[in-house]
C-alpha cells in the first residue's frame, strides 16, 4: 500500500502539516521534531510527491541560476555552493549559461525562466534593462558580484578594498615596478576588473609611483590568458619587479610564463593574485582570500528566505570579508632591480 503523509504524521504524533513543513524544509518546526518526522518517514518509506506538492503551494520547487562561464573556477564554485544549500532545502535547480552576448541577449528577451521557477540567482550584473525584466517575474532575486540593485538582494565583496591589499602589499615591500593582469568588462557588464583597475591606480598614485601602461596587459581572467598577459609584460621595455593578477588562474600563469624565462620567484619577480583558489596553498600563492563558497551559500539562503517569508523578508545587501593570505610568491625586491 501507498504511505500517505497522514500515515506519517499518526505515526509521528504530529499534524499532517507539519509533516509537510519538516519534509519540505520550511520553519516552525523543532530540530528534534524534525529529526523524528524524517525517521518515521524513512522508517514507512514515505515519499512526497513533487507534483502534489507543488499544486498545493502554487510552487515549482526550482532555482533558475543564470551564470557567465559555466566552467571557471569562481562560477562553478558558487554554482556547487548554492546548488546544495537548494538541494537540500528540497529544491531543483535550472542553469542557464550565458556565455555570450547573442545568448544574453536572447535569455532577457524571451525569460524563458517565466512561471519555471520560484527564485533567480544571477551571477552576472544585469544592466537596468536586463534588470527591469527580471524583476517583472515578481519573484525573489538575488545576484552575487556587484553593487546594490532596486528589488536584489547582493551577495560580494569589496573588490576596491581587495585589490588595495594586494597592491599595497607590493609597495610596501618595496616594490617600485608593479604590473598588473587585468581582464575587459564588457560584454558582460562586469565591474570587478574595473573596480580591481581602480585601486591599482589608487595605490600607485598614492605611492607617488607614476602608471606605466606597458606594465598592464589583458589576461582575461583565464590560466592560458595570464601566462600571454605575462609574457607581454616581460616582452616590454622593463619588467615589472612585481604583478597584481586580478585572479589567482591569471596569476598561475604568470607562473608558468615566469618559469618558462627561467625567472625565480619571488627572487627576480613576485606575484600576488585574488581569490584563494583551491590550488593557491599548494602553489604557496600569496593572494586576497574571499569566502567564495560562502558568498553562493549565503546568497542562497537568502533567496529560501524570501520565498518561505513571501512579503516578510526583504531584500539585503551582504558584503564578504576578505583578507591577505602571505605565501611564498612574495618578497622584497632584489636591490640589483630596485626602482630609485
Amino acid at each position: 500500500m501507498t504511505v500517505s503523509i497522514t500515515d506519517v504524521a499518526r505515526a509521528a504524533g504530529v499534524s499532517a502539516s507539519t509533516v509537510s513543513r519538516a519534509l519540505r524544509g520550511r520553519p516552525g518546526v523543532s530540530d528534534p521534531v524534525r529529526a523524528q518526522i524524517e525517521a518515521v518517514a524513512a522508517e514507512l518509506g514515505y515519499t512526497a510527491s513533487q507534483s502534489a506538492s507543488s499544486l498545493a503551494s502554487g510552487r515549482t520547487r526550482t532555482i533558475g541560476v543564470v551564470v557567465p562561464y559555466v566552467g571557471r573556477w569562481f562560477f562553478g564554485t558558487v554554482l556547487d555552493a548554492s546548488e546544495r544549500v537548494f538541494s537540500a532545502a528540497g529544491y531543483d535547480v535550472l542553469l542557464y549559461n550565458l556565455g555570450s552576448p547573442e545568448t544574453r541577449k536572447r535569455f532577457f528577451a524571451r525569460l524563458p525562466v517565466r512561471k519555471r521557477v520560484d527564485a533567480l540567482l544571477s551571477l552576472l550584473i544585469p544592466d537596468e534593462e536586463e534588470a527591469a525584466a527580471l524583476r517583472s517575474l515578481d519573484i525573489p532575486l538575488a545576484v552575487i558580484v556587484g553593487g546594490a540593485r532596486d528589488g536584489f538582494s547582493v551577495v560580494g565583496i569589496d573588490d576596491r578594498a581587495g585589490a588595495t591589499l594586494a597592491v599595497r602589499h607590493l609597495v610596501n615591500l618595496g616594490h617600485r615596478r608593479i604590473g598588473m593582469l587585468s581582464g575587459a568588462s564588457e560584454p558582460l557588464h562586469w565591474t570587478t576588473p574595473i573596480e580591481r583597475r581602480q585601486a591599482y591606480l589608487d595605490v600607485l598614485a598614492d605611492a607617488g609611483l607614476p602608471y606605466d601602461p606597458a606594465l598592464e596587459a589583458d589576461g582575461g581572467y583565464s590560466v592560458e590568458g595570464g601566462e600571454r598577459a605575462m609574457a607581454v609584460l616581460l616582452a616590454g621595455r622593463g619588467r615589472p619587479t612585481a604583478v597584481f593578477a586580478q585572479s589567482d588562474e591569471m596569476a598561475m600563469g604568470a607562473l608558468r610564463a615566469l618559469r618558462r624565462h627561467r625567472l625565480k620567484v619571488p627572487d627576480d619577480v613576485s606575484v600576488i593574485g585574488f581569490d584563494d583558489h583551491e590550488l593557491a596553498e599548494v602553489i604557496g600563492l600569496t593572494t586576497i582570500a574571499q569566502p567564495v563558497a560562502g558568498q553562493g551559500e549565503e546568497a542562497a539562503r537568502l533567496l529560501l528566505r524570501q520565498i518561505d517569508e513571501p512579503g516578510g523578508a526583504q531584500p539585503r545587501q551582504v558584503r564578504m570579508p576578505i583578507r591577505l593570505v602571505l605565501r611564498e610568491t612574495t618578497a622584497p625586491p632584489d636591490p640589483r632591480h630596485r626602482v630609485p
